[in-house]
């Protein structure tokens, strides 16, 4: 898993997320308990640094919030996040420090780690992504079938279930997706990976690779 995925998710961020996750067998259970530990979390963060600017929702130092943006609870935003124009955050959110939630983009029990940018008309739902990754604009996360049925992923050629009816993606550290991108329910981004704009993505992008328009994908040379 963790070479498909990512190998350093562990080690960063620890004091919002880590911790958690290493408790847990596969990524994705963080999900089911994401919105209870926030709540914990929350309790727990030292008041010198935090504010709890609404019911359950606390914030770092230097975060800036536009007056358009709504967000409800549990939600911890990390230091010098910046949530702009319109952002729309539902709830059950975990945002690191330095990222950037942009205008128009809604957020619903996710994880973003540290530096990682949703800035234009993005949707995340039921997602982890990881450090410094990027969502181009209007690319978006679908965490829903069509047919209602529990969300799986493919890890190494095997078929897994994820148990859940709503599951998005898992992206690894500095993954690029490019401008109106669709990534369908079960997506995992390796490591590194870029995914060219207007992509329609199913299934796992090993880490370093390119994901090409025509769904070639190649190595990223070093």
């Amino acid at each position: 898993m963790e070479n498909i995925v990512f190998s350093e998710i562990l080690d960063y961020s620890a004091s919002l997320a880590g911790e958690l996750l290493a408790k847990q067998e596969m990524p994705w259970d963080i999900l089911d308990a994401l919105t209870e530990y926030i709540r914990q979390l929350g309790k727990q963060l030292a008041k010198e640094g935090w504010r709890e600017i609404l019911p359950e929702v606390w914030v770092g130092e230097n975060v800036t919030i536009a007056p358009t943006a709504e967000i409800h609870g549990p939600c911890i935003i990390g230091e010098g996040s910046e949530i702009r124009h319109c952002a729309f955050i539902r709830g059950s959110a975990l945002i690191g420090k330095g990222c950037v939630v942009g205008n128009s983009t809604e957020l619903k029990n996710c994880i973003l780690f540290d530096k990682t940018q949703v800035p234009h008309y993005n949707y995340v739902g039921d997602s982890i992504l990881g450090k410094g990754s990027h969502l181009g604009a209007s690319s978006v996360i679908s965490n829903l079938k069509s047919d209602g049925k529990d969300v799986c992923v493919n890890i190494g050629g095997e078929r897994i279930s994820t148990h859940r009816r709503k599951f998005g993606a898992i992206l690894g550290d500095g993954v690029d997706i490019g401008c109106g991108t669709v990534l369908n329910p079960g997506s995992i981004i390796g490591k590194g990976s870029r995914i060219y704009p207007h992509s329609t993505i199913r299934g796992t992008v090993p880490s370093g690779c390119i994901y090409k328009t025509d769904g070639e994908i190649v190595k990223i040379e070093k």
